[in-house]
Parts: structure tokens; sequence; C-alpha cells
């Protein structure tokens, strides 16, 4: 006896529509949360210019409305310089809740950005300077090796 099962029978429906059902679960629990997305496009968003100079490298980002307490600068990893920080809204903003905004550009929140760094530069060396509203990194290099001189043998005649 041959069992075939029509596309249309409610028990194929059925069983499709159980087969569907882990899709649908795991994207429901994978899905990246709305505080997740626009964190990464915080992320990505603050603007950073890098200069390499011969015997440093100068990150400049702009943090504007930013307090200084509110900026780290760390190494990680031994070669990824990491700035972050949190962009708040003043107190006074906060306590007037008079009026609606009909528009809002300046964001507010965590922002993030990471930099590989080469080998050649000294973890020891780095100083932030925070200055209206621009955060400068300056990463030292280590000078480069000099190169050997030859040395020089003495020929003697036997």
């Amino acid at each position: 006896m041959e069992f075939l099962m029509e596309l249309d029978d409610p028990v194929f429906s059925a069983l499709h529509h159980l087969m569907d059902i882990p899709d649908e679960v795991e994207k429901t629990f994978n899905a990246p949360t709305r505080a997740y997305v626009r964190d990464r496009k915080a992320m990505r968003n603050t603007p950073a210019d890098v200069k390499d100079l011969p015997n440093a490298l100068v990150f400049t980002v702009d943090m504007p409305g930013v307090k200084q307490g509110d900026i780290k600068v760390q190494v990680e990893d031994g070669n990824v310089l990491v700035i972050s920080g949190e962009r708040k809204r003043s107190a006074d903003e906060e306590k007037e809740k008079e009026g609606k905004y009909l528009r809002m550009e300046r964001r507010m929140g965590k922002f993030m950005r990471r930099f590989p760094l080469p080998e050649n530069v000294k973890s020891d060396g780095i100083t932030a300077v925070y200055k209206d509203g621009v955060l400068t990194v300056t990463v030292e290099k280590q000078p480069p090796p000099e190169p050997k001189k030859p040395k020089a043998i003495e020929v003697k005649v036997a």
C-alpha cells in the first residue's frame, strides 16, 4: 500500500507549519534588539580622523557635549585602541517637560570606536587630551631599529 500525501492535505500543512516554528523562534530569539542596532550605528557614525606622523599616530574624535568623565580611552589585547563613552542629556533638558521636539538630530547614548594599532607603537606612550568637544589621542611610535653596522674582520697573513 502506497502512502502519498497531497500538498493541500491538512496533515501536510500542519507538519509544514510545525517545521517552520523553529525558524520563527530562532529569528525571534536571535534578532538584534533596537538598542543594539542603534548603538552599532552610533559606533559607526562617531566621526574620527587618524593621522600617521613620523613619530606618532594621532586620533582625533569629535565628541561635542560629552563630559570628560564620560570618556574612556584604553588599549585592549595589546594592540587595539578603544575610545568609548556616553553622551547624556543635561539635567536641565531632563527636567524640562514642556514642549516637544520637532527635530532631534544630536544623538545621545553610548559610543565606541576601535582602532587596530601597528606593532611599532609604545603602549606606555599614549596621551589623551579633551578640549572644546574634541578628543585627541596620541600614540607614540618606537623609533625604527638602527641598521647594524658591518663588523670588520682583520685578515691575517699566514
